[in-house]
């Protein structure tokens, strides 16, 4: 079994567990070498709520930009009147810049 598809099964395993509703939604993750996106989504009617990504930010570190993902996705969530959500964080490690984007909207005063 190779890198990709332990991870693909690590996706499984947590999403057999994890599911979005409209009340509290799910944040899904991703994260690839240069850039980070987090979306929020509703798996009842499977759309996509909102979406973050720091692909618009060229200068700064990765952790950072993460960070700055996060307070922004956190703040629109407010908006929207979210005050849960479920964290899916798609099979990386619950640390660096996964963990970094937890922070930012743990700031804007969303509970997961």
């Amino acid at each position: 079994m190779n890198k990709i598809q332990k991870r693909q099964r690590r996706i499984k395993h947590i999403r057999k567990k994890i599911s979005g509703s409209d009340l509290i939604p799910r944040l899904t993750v991703f994260r690839s070498n240069k850039h980070i996106y987090a979306q929020l989504v509703n798996d009842l009617e499977h759309k996509t709520i909102l979406f973050g990504s720091d692909s618009k930010e060229v200068k700064g570190k990765k952790f950072e930009s993460a960070l700055n993902v996060g307070r922004e996705i956190g703040k629109k969530i407010v908006q929207n009147g979210i005050q849960k959500i479920v964290f899916d964080r798609r099979g990386y490690k619950y640390h660096g810049r996964v963990k970094a984007i937890a922070d930012g909207i743990r700031e804007a005063g969303v509970i997961f």
